[in-house]
């Protein structure tokens, strides 16, 4: 049988047990639980001895601390293969099996030929199980947690998944194990703090690498679509069976003592086995209230279960009984499928990771409030290094945490320096790794550059062209006539070549997602924002639609120190002011008022009106806004950093006012819309340690991190008149 079989009773002390880690009692208990294990298996060859058996994956039901014990027990017993990128290894390599998917696409399968029949049945008129209609209404869910496990699980991330090397899930991956054992000692019932508790308690014996706690969620969705096929198996026989035991009921039930002998005739094959309990359950239902002196049958029922050592109502209420654990199961399948796919398994992989516990307590900003891409990203680049050396995960971990602390300041300060920064190649030394070929040869296309990109461009062009005229030649043709065609054809084969070259460095090479903090609680004061929008204003009408925007981008970005500012010039005019100057200016202070008592914020004003005076131009040789809108961001940088002397002009009798501590400024066009949190992802990207400008000596140039960043910019779809574009 492949039912899961409890692991011995928990000792007297739990608290001690659970101290003791990988003692010899955890190991020796699950040690004795895989040999019963293994003797309760048919004794039909290595690749089906785990599938030959569909008895539901059940077992004794363990309270909190008793799955605690068994995660323990399991993960002292467990041994890996070699190959497999565990570091704690048997001696002999893991056995070649039926990769789970096949297994996974042969279980949809079986799901939906017992759908369609219960189906049938129902259509039929004939009575089928509470399970089978838990099966029945529920299929859709089955059906697509089986295609989102077929997606999640590509071959490439099945091989690096470490696989046993002994026991009956031998040649399987080591997390499936961990998984089935769970589902099996909670009746297929996942519970998110269960999950945690049992997780965290394996991983104090034998830390779990990163691709395994993430393969928890695809491994519960196996075992559970495993345990639904074996239920459905039964749903199927047990179908049969009943459909069997009604055609005897119909013909023999009130047979008054004739054609007895038609009858034996008829059991006959039931005869010299004993009787299967659905069949001879749904017998006894039939026959119930039957007078046996008129129907035969009730007497040979009784004696045939008689010599079995039961009886009819025995049969009835073991029935009874297994129906409803059957229905418990599949109603806690269903209620975990369900609940598989709302879980946020990003959530559950951090709390339980052993990495991401060194990370936390590494040196640098703050690991937990970056976002969870450049979490990702760092726990990416730890799987590579531990992959291309003999270091563990959590080895790699502590060595980039000891390297930041060594650093003390600035960006080597930060872990992510060593892993995903230009400190990658110190780590590297430190943990002798070997480079992969895929690796080497994205590097090299880094390193190649214009000139790099430019010569393969030429090399592509010549190469291609030197086998054409190779060919053309040996057909007899004249020198001048090759000279000619190699001029005519070097546009287009170049054209050609570019796009060759093109296709294979965007293949080779991906876009880098830069790193950054989440800020999810908003923009912090040390980061406070000006979202600068520098606009032309022309009449109240335009004024309008300019406040609107402004509020829009309020309502898109993230709340907390982000302030926006109208920095405004007039039209060009032939005197310095106009007669509609004092009423646009006006209005528009008006409007930038509303919005403050609209939105109002403890940082000080949110919205800001800066409106410049008109200087004469030679060049122009009119009255207009100095340079325009890059004088417009030049003055708002200086009056920033202090300035008193640009041309903003003084608002409700106040100088220009803008507020104290911008860190950042964000400049907007005036048909530009913000998508939602943009100005939170662009502050965090900023504000992350590695994207933080580092200057020369002189203080000058950039030469490390990020002074300015361009978002995409797309077109939007026109609304009306209006084209737009968008900042993502």
């Amino acid at each position: 049988m492949t039912r899961i079989r409890p692991v011995s009773h928990a000792p007297d002390d739990p608290k001690s047990a659970r101290r003791s880690g990988a003692g010899t009692a955890p190991r020796a208990s699950f040690r004795a639980w895989q040999q019963r294990f293994l003797s309760a298996l048919p004794q039909s060859g290595a690749r089906s001895r785990l599938w030959s058996d569909l008895t539901p994956i059940r077992a004794e039901l363990f309270g909190a601390e008793r799955l605690e014990h068994h995660a323990e027990g399991l993960a002292a017993a467990q041994m890996i293969g070699t190959g497999h990128g565990g570091k704690a290894v048997a001696a002999q390599p893991a056995r070649r099996v039926q990769p789970l998917i096949r297994r996974l696409r042969n279980n949809a399968a079986c799901i939906l030929d017992a759908y369609h029949q219960s189906a049938a049945a129902l259509d039929a008129g004939r009575r089928v199980s509470p399970a089978a209609e838990w099966l029945l209404d529920n299929y859709h869910l089955v059906e697509q947690q089986t295609h989102q496990t077929d997606t999640d699980l590509p071959p490439g991330y099945y091989r690096t998944l470490p696989k046993l090397s002994d026991g009956p899930f031998a040649g399987y991956p080591r997390v499936f194990e961990i998984a089935w054992a769970y589902v099996a000692h909670t009746d297929s019932l996942v519970e998110t703090a269960t999950l945690r508790r049992f997780l965290a308690a394996y991983q104090r014996v034998q830390p779990l690498l990163i691709g395994e706690l993430w393969a928890v969620a695809i491994s519960l969705r196996i075992v559970l679509v495993e345990n639904t096929r074996r239920i459905s198996e039964q749903i199927i026989e047990g179908q049969r069976l009943r459909r069997a035991a009604d055609a005897i009921a119909d013909r023999f039930i009130g047979l008054h003592g004739q054609d007895v002998l038609e009858m034996q005739l008829a059991l006959a094959a039931y005869e010299g086995a004993p009787l299967s309990e659905i069949w001879a359950a749904e017998l006894a239902r039939r026959l119930r209230g039957s007078d046996p002196a008129e129907t035969p049958l009730c007497g040979w029922l009784e004696d045939r279960l008689r010599q079995q050592g039961t009886s009819s109502d025995a049969v009835v209420a073991l029935g009874m009984q297994r129906q409803g654990a059957t229905n418990v199961t599949m109603r806690n399948i269903i209620t975990s499928l369900r609940l598989v796919s709302e879980i946020d398994w990003a959530e559950v992989f951090e709390a339980v990771s052993l990495v991401d516990e060194r990370l936390q307590s590494g040196g640098g900003a703050v690991y937990s409030e970056m976002d969870f891409p450049t979490r990702n990203s760092y726990r990416t680049a730890i799987e590579g290094f531990a992959r291309g050396s003999r270091q563990s995960e959590i080895a790699v971990a502590d060595l980039a945490n000891a390297l930041a602390r060594a650093a003390k300041t600035g960006a080597e300060a930060e872990p992510g320096y060593y892993l995903i920064g230009e400190g990658r190649s110190a780590l590297q030394q430190r943990i002798d790794f070997r480079t992969p070929w895929q690796l080497g040869l994205r590097r090299a296309m880094h390193g190649l550059g214009i000139g790099g990109y430019v010569g393969l461009i030429v090399a592509t062009t010549l190469a291609v062209l030197a086998l054409a005229l190779w060919g053309i030649s040996g057909a007899g043709a004249a020198s001048g006539v090759l000279a000619l065609l190699a001029f005519l054809g070097s546009v287009p084969v170049s054209a050609a070549a570019t796009a060759c070259v093109n296709l294979a460095v965007t293949r080779a090479v991906g876009p880098a997602v830069l790193p950054g903090m989440e800020l999810k609680h908003g923009i912090p004061p040390h980061l406070r924002t000006l979202v600068a929008v520098p606009v032309l204003l022309t009449d109240t009408e335009d004024l309008a639609v300019q406040i609107e925007r402004l509020e829009v981008h309020h309502l898109a970005s993230a709340s907390g120190a982000v302030h926006y500012a109208l920095v405004s010039d007039g039209p060009d005019a032939a005197t310095e002011t106009t007669a509609s100057d004092a009423e646009l200016i006006a209005a528009a202070e008006a409007a930038i008022a509303a919005l403050n008592a609209a939105y109002p914020s403890e940082d000080g004003a949110r919205f800001l009106l800066l409106h410049r005076r008109r200087r004469y131009s030679q060049t122009m040789r009119c009255w207009m806004g100095w340079e325009r809108k890059r004088g417009k961001l030049h003055e708002l940088n200086r009056l920033l950093r202090g300035a008193t002397d640009t041309s903003f002009l003084p608002i409700g009798g106040r100088p220009p006012e803008v507020p104290a501590g911008v860190r950042y400024v964000i400049t907007l066009d005036a048909d530009t819309r913000l998508h939602r949190d943009t100005v939170r992802r662009l502050i965090g990207k900023m504000a992350h340690p590695l994207n933080r400008p580092r200057f020369d000596a002189g203080g000058t140039r950039v030469v490390g991190g990020h002074a300015i960043l361009q978002p995409r910019v797309t077109p939007a779809l026109p609304l009306g008149h209006e084209g737009l574009s968008t900042a993502e």
